[in-house]
């Protein structure tokens, strides 16, 4: 997938990505004939927990109608299949599934499969005229997060809609807290601060057979990219959007206190430097009982104090404060925003996608902490993109 690209650095990764973000703003009569029908036909890649969930957000919208599904499963296509009444033809099966589904005529695609097959999935929708609503995280590896970044700036290039599901970044009061932060009302940015302690994620062990771990994929650290990557990345994609600006390096630990060895790890507490000077402190855990879940980013600037928690609120005190408020259930009314807004760049043809560069971004951030841990110590983020290193499955034997 990779093998064409050439050498990757610092300067050229984020270039790239950073093209993905350009404003385009198109007739809606170019774009698949939304304009003309403003129910959209999509189709469903992942019909597990979260993509079960989500489509039924997309289809009480009004605006979308489920057309096609595919997943490796025939159970699950058909739980998704049966829902929404796609037919049986249209259900499909397998590794390859998915591109059975792209085949079809569809406005778009839904990305809900495990992390590892983001990137493919997503550049193959692309490819195939799609527009592509992606669950995060986008990716597990650095190859991962190039395609997707290439992904977007193709996607825009093609006038195609490209959106990354983060729900943060979808809240008003998130979003009208870092317009504040933006415009200077806390000061320069001194320290950022970023928690995520979870109490569930278990202490499982991935299970023994390939097809298991499809099916159960969460301990599985090629298929879900380690928790840091997987979950803990929401707190990071909160911190790297306030600090916007990218990491220079991390200095790691972690590991397996919990879990049993072979699993992934159960914390990780990494200090990051990064390129505007300031430092952030993060740290994540998982599975211990009764522990209070939040995703808590603090930063501290030179007039003022930011603070947000997903499952609380956010605020600003300082000489500017910012009184915000409650983010409710944003697990629910961020991907619910995301998918209104999805449906409306797609009608009204504004293919900037500006979602997609600092979900590459994040993304990395919390690959360069997973390796940094993973290390024992220090690693800069130009040695990261440098390795390159692609976290690898062994899928043979697997239905194709």
């Amino acid at each position: 997938m990779n093998a064409a690209l050439p050498p990757v650095t610092r300067r050229r990764f984020l270039a790239g990505s950073a093209a993905a973000s350009a404003f385009t703003l198109l007739r809606p009569s170019t774009v698949f004939g939304a304009a003309a029908n403003a129910v959209l036909e999509i189709g469903l890649i992942g019909c597990g927990g979260r993509g079960g969930w989500i489509a039924n957000l997309f289809a009480e919208t009004g605006n979308y109608r489920w057309v096609a599904c595919a997943d490796y499963f025939q159970d699950r296509v058909d739980a998704v299949g049966g829902k929404y009444a796609i037919p049986s033809a249209h259900r499909h099966t397998g590794l390859s599934g998915y591109r059975r589904l792209l085949e079809r005529k569809l406005d778009a695609v839904v990305i809900e499969s495990p992390p590892y097959f983001h990137p493919q999935q997503a550049s193959d929708a692309v490819d195939a005229g799609k527009h592509v609503y992606v669950a995060k995280p986008i990716a597990v590896d650095v190859p991962g997060c190039r395609t997707i970044g290439e992904s977007g700036r193709r996607a825009t290039a093609k006038k195609q809609v490209f959106l990354v599901d983060f729900q943060t970044r979808a809240n008003a009061v998130y979003r009208e807290a870092l317009r504040r932060i933006r415009q200077g009302e806390m000061g320069r940015l001194v320290l950022a601060e970023a928690h995520y302690p979870w109490a569930g994620g278990g202490r499982g062990l991935p299970p023994s057979s390939v097809e298991e771990q499809l099916r159960n994929w969460y301990y599985v650290k090629a298929l879900s990219g380690d928790f840091i990557v997987e979950q803990a990345i929401h707190a990071l994609d909160v911190a790297t959007w306030v600090l916007d600006a990218d990491p220079l390096r991390a200095q790691g630990m972690g590991g397996q206190r919990l879990r049993p060895k072979g699993s992934i790890w159960d914390h990780f507490a990494v200090n990051y430097e990064f390129a505007n000077g300031v430092p952030l402190s993060f740290t994540c855990i998982q599975s211990i009982p009764e522990m209070r879940d939040e995703i808590v980013c603090r930063a501290y600037g030179s007039e003022g104090y930011f603070y947000s928690d997903y499952f609380g609120e956010v605020w600003i005190r300082g000489n500017d404060p910012y009184p915000g408020g409650s983010v409710g259930n944003l697990y629910t009314t961020g991907a619910q925003v995301n998918i209104h807004e999805f449906h409306q760049a797609i009608v009204n043809g504004d293919c900037g996608n500006p979602t997609v560069a600092p979900s590459v971004r994040s993304n990395l951030t919390a690959i360069l902490g997973r390796e940094a841990g993973y290390r024992g110590g220090e690693l800069t983020f130009d040695e990261l993109l440098q390795a390159d290193r692609k976290l690898e499955i062994d899928l043979s034997g697997l239905r194709a």
